[in-house]
């Protein structure tokens, strides 16, 4: 099927006299007639329900559908997209490890990373979304167990050459793991350029209607992890009576370890009501994108035009011809990247939130990526707890607003940029 189609179709097949619409199964729990039957279950050696924490129906479902958008052999969903980068991360990393992430990303990934993860004893180390092979290359240590990155950055739009990066990592003998929320897999599908595991903010495009949080990781299936680097996949796992994932579960072992190691420990597990919300918003994603994509374009062609007038200082967006990562955005993202754009007002960070206080339709609003135009400050919200240098090494500047266009008439959204522009002096 089309990817357009899977968008509806995929994860859900009723049987006859079934229900059409995915159901809510909203249980905790689920009944077996023997004990050896649920024995098996927590052995591992049988498939099925047994307790909504690790497994339930309507998420199943919808963790099928994430899989097949992204063409990947499974999916976790989890309470929220900071779960979905932590777990992505843990599944295969211990104290005395190290993971290089790029430093174009969003501030909440950041802060986990730089704060609480090496508080747990992962090292981490900052590169630039721009780096050279060599560059690249360079940032690995003996320890070095996986590279992070996000295709499309939040807030600063930089757009990360997944192939380069891939091609380095699997060089390393490391995954390449992709936060690919801000693309979707409309736009942009990692796999096809090397990646190897892909996390989602699902509160963003997936959802489309800032209903629900949520976060997903979705394995390729594509990674060798019986390369010596990877022990807590490759030897007995005696919480499980001495399962080994890539022994007992194949090309599908690290989005099992997670599931059943992670997950049953640590919890963060997404409801099965934020689950079937999900997937109403699945079901409209690629009409959605189109249109998000359409209306940030304009947004952004008239942004640049306004740059004349003083009043704009300067528009980042992918889809501008005028952007560096135009050529590597077209070949990532041919339909197009996204529908975020970011700029800078006249006055800086005073003229930044006299200009968001002017907006009519525009919310300033601590979200992105739904339905609805929304305006956030990065430096002075999302990003709050950065310094000035982790602002810069982000590409977070004072004056950076990250306009979110949603998909009302193109002509509403660029007249009330227009009347919000003319409360700034020229």
């Amino acid at each position: 099927m089309h990817i357009n189609t899977k968008c509806i179709q995929a994860g859900y097949n009723p049987a006859n006299g079934e229900p059409r619409v995915v159901p809510i199964v909203q249980s905790t729990t689920y009944k077996y007639e023997t004990a050896g039957a649920m024995g098996d279950l927590f052995d591992l050696k049988a498939s099925g329900f047994f307790y909504t924490r690790l497994a339930n129906p309507t998420v199943d479902a919808v963790e099928q559908k994430l899989a097949a958008l992204e063409g990947g052999v499974g999916a976790v969903l989890t309470s929220s997209g900071q779960a979905a980068s932590m777990y992505s991360v843990l599944n295969i990393c211990k104290a005395g490890d190290h993971v290089i992430s790029s430093s174009a990303i969003y501030g909440g990934t950041f802060n986990l990373f730089n704060k609480t993860l090496r508080d747990l004893g992962i090292d981490f180390t900052f590169v630039s979304p721009d780096s050279t092979e060599e560059e690249l290359a360079a940032a690995f240590k003996e320890n070095t167990k996986c590279v992070f990155a996000e295709t499309v950055s939040n807030p600063s739009l930089d757009v990360v050459d997944i192939e380069l990066f891939a091609n380095v990592a699997h060089a390393h003998g490391v995954p390449l793991i992709i936060d690919n929320t801000f693309a979707t897999p409309i736009n942009c599908r990692p796999f096809e350029f090397g990646a190897d595991i892909v996390v989602h903010s699902t509160s963003k495009y997936l959802d489309g209607h800032a209903c629900a949080l949520g976060g997903v990781v979705i394995d390729s299936g594509n990674f060798n992890w019986d390369n010596g680097k990877f022990l807590m996949l490759t030897t007995p796992d005696e919480t499980y009576h001495g399962v080994t994932y890539t022994q007992s579960f194949g090309n599908a072992a690290y989005i099992t370890k997670l599931r059943t190691h992670l997950m049953r420990d640590m919890g963060c597990m997404m409801s099965p009501q934020n689950a079937f919300y999900l997937n109403l918003g699945l079901e409209t994603l690629f009409l959605r994108m189109e249109r998000h994509v359409s209306n940030a374009t304009k947004v952004a062609e008239f942004l640049e035009g306004q740059m004349a007038t003083g009043k704009i200082t300067w528009v980042n967006y992918p889809g501008l011809k005028s952007n560096p990562k135009y050529e590597l955005a077209r070949k990532l993202m041919p339909a197009g990247s996204c529908g975020v754009v970011s700029f800078g007002v006249k006055g800086g960070r005073e003229g930044a939130i006299k200009f968001m206080e002017g907006l009519k339709i525009a919310a300033i609003v601590t979200h992105v990526a739904d339905a609805r135009t929304c305006v956030l400050h990065p430096a002075s919200t999302t990003h709050r707890q950065l310094s000035d240098s982790e602002l810069e090494a982000c590409g977070v500047s004072p004056d950076l607003i990250r306009f979110s266009v949603g998909i009302e008439y193109i002509d509403d959204i660029i007249d009330d940029i227009k009347q919000a522009l003319d409360k700034i002096e020229g």
